[in-house]
């Protein structure tokens, strides 16, 4: 539980949304964007999407100030950063800025597995909180059903004849399901005999893993949309040469399904103040943000932008700033870097059951993941402010230590309080950030330049954000890294998935290691998204459910209200 405020009786997330005094979304769309409401979709009485044809006359607005809210490696004890985000945008607002907070949609499968919802947590939270964990407004089914259709067109298109020549023993696209199942990672696929297709190894990611997710969170419109479905590399021929999406005919049907669900949805938070949610794919195994479209609306139509990515800064903020910002020609005007006392601690090797105690030892030693954190977004070019998020346990020395050591790195620090206060534990966090846009020129530039080769991409990242030697792999690996290089695909960006808890590849090995080497065990062109996907270590883009899921303790009450749900 965060620290104590005017709230005495402080409630489970789900009380606090079920409760909350929303307004009607026309009304917020209205009053607090200009958005007039024929140009919303209302999907009830509390989230509606914007139109599409409306964004698109939206003129460019140069002076908007665009805020990326990242966190330290994360750890059990929780850092926040999905709260923090929220709370600064309701911050920002009652300091009298226009902001408008965009963040990505849950996936079931952390929902009901272990991580719990995603729509902010206590008196700073995103609403309908329910709604938004689960089904929202059915972009994830659509996109789920995009992916699996091309799937079946791809293995529809090799039982009738196969004129585009793919190599059933290459097909590289896998279906996809919104939902922790290990079970699915490899099936055999087209049994049952002649009338079934040609039996061949196959397998599930999770919904947020594929590549029409990135895609979605990329395309600027549905013709960039479109094109870019069509780019897909599905499988290859005998001669490795790749087949797209395009040679077997899924891109506009795939386009259709997904039309709808391209347009941001609108919701609001506990204030009333506007929060756009759109896409959501995982940064420990794709690029971790919301969409472009969300994003670059969010630009046109406010002056600040409070965005986030997934994960700690070495997963969520690399791939925002080399991948996100890179395509969508976004230029980040300030980051701030979430941390909490709790997590630093664990860092220093304390346990989750000893955290209530006061430990400066153990967070003087943890406070080295949050230097590893500072020491990288500073490469990017962006000025950054640490957002201490406060818990009821943390004792004034130990708040002191960690205000006092970014002090001393040169890092505008500062303590919020937003979950059990709102925007009004996030004033002095909101006053910071501004005082910092205005005062700090941000100078910023990817980590590297797109025609540096591909195997030293994924080296750059490893040495410089990473803190490793180098990066291994096995004669296959390196040819193909060599054989993409080669293809066409060479001025691609790299898109890492590995363990978040770790710099390393090693889940267990907190703090700040260094030293250490990163074992890249496959890598998958994602032509449509336009990078390239390169697995290390023991990462799966298919997660499994923990020993006791949160599935467990949800359900629906007497009353038809849903329980456990976070």
């Amino acid at each position: 539980m965060a620290s104590s405020s005017q709230h005495a009786q402080p409630k489970s997330d789900i009380e606090i949304a079920r409760v909350a005094d929303k307004r009607p979304i026309l009304d917020i769309g209205f009053e607090r964007l200009g958005i007039a409401p024929e140009h919303l979709v209302p999907y009830g009485h509390d989230k509606a999407k914007i139109s599409l044809d409306y964004i698109s006359t939206l003129p460019e607005k140069s002076d908007s100030k665009l805020i990326l809210v990242t966190a330290i490696s994360p750890t059990p004890a929780g850092e926040g950063k999905t709260t923090t985000t929220v709370g600064l945008g309701d911050g920002l607002n009652r300091i009298g800025k226009k902001a408008l907070i965009c963040l990505r949609e849950p996936s079931l499968g952390p929902c009901f597995g272990l991580k719990g919802g995603a729509a902010g947590g206590g008196y700073a939270q995103v609403v309908p909180m329910e709604e938004i964990n689960l089904h929202f407004t059915g972009d994830f089914h659509a996109i789920g059903a995009a992916n699996n259709l091309l799937a079946a067109m791809v293995d529809n298109h090799i039982y009738w004849g196969n004129s585009a020549e793919i190599d059933p023993r290459r097909v590289s696209w896998r279906r996809v399901v919104d939902m922790n199942d290990r079970a699915l990672r490899s099936i055999v696929s087209s049994l049952g005999g002649v009338a079934n297709g040609f039996p061949r190894e196959d397998g599930f990611d999770i919904t947020v893993a594929s590549e029409v997710m990135a895609i979605f969170c990329l395309a600027r419109d549905l013709e960039d949309l479109r094109t870019r479905l069509g780019n897909i590399v599905v499988g290859y021929k005998r001669d490795r040469t790749p087949v797209r999406a395009r040679e077997v005919n899924a891109e506009g049907a795939m386009t259709t399904l997904l039309k709808d669900a391209l347009a941001p949805n609108l919701v609001q938070t506990l204030e009333n103040n506007p929060a756009l949610v759109h896409g959501g794919p995982f940064a420990n195994i794709a690029h971790g943000c919301n969409s472009v479209l969300a994003t670059r609306t969010a630009l046109k139509i406010s002056d600040y932008v409070i965005t986030e990515a997934g994960f700690g800064a070495d997963l969520g903020a690399e791939k925002f700033f080399d991948i996100k910002c890179r395509k969508a020609g976004l230029a980040p005007d300030c980051v701030v870097l979430v941390a909490t006392i709790r997590a630093l601690k664990m860092h220093g090797g304390v346990a989750k059951s000893e955290l209530g105690e006061e430990n400066l030892a153990a967070l003087e030693e943890g406070m080295a993941n949050l230097e590893r954190h500072l020491a990288n977004i500073e490469k990017f070019g962006v000025p950054v402010v640490v957002a201490l998020n406060r818990f009821s346990a943390d004792s004034e020395a130990e708040r002191g230590l960690v205000l006092e050591r970014c002090r001393a790195l040169g890092a505008e620090a500062v303590e919020s309080d937003h979950w059990a206060s709102g925007g009004a534990g996030a004033e002095d966090m909101a006053r910071t950030v501004v005082d910092t846009i205005a005062n700090s020129q941000s100078r910023f530039k990817p980590l590297y330049g797109d025609d540096v080769p591909l195997w030293d991409k994924v080296r750059t990242v490893a040495r410089e954000v990473y803190g490793a030697d180098d990066i291994i792999a096995d004669k296959k690996v390196r040819t193909q890294f060599k054989d993409l290089q080669d293809g066409g695909f060479g001025d691609f960006p790299v898109c890492i998935a590995k363990t978040q808890y770790s710099f390393s590849t090693d889940p267990n090995l907190k703090g700040a290691p260094s030293g250490h080497v990163v074992p890249v065990r496959e890598v998958r062109v994602s032509a449509g998204a336009e990078f390239l996907v390169v697995v290390c270590g023991d990462i799966m883009t298919m997660p499994g459910l923990p020993r006791t899921p949160a599935a467990n303790s949800i359900n629906v009450d007497e009353s038809g209200n849903i329980v456990g749900l976070f």
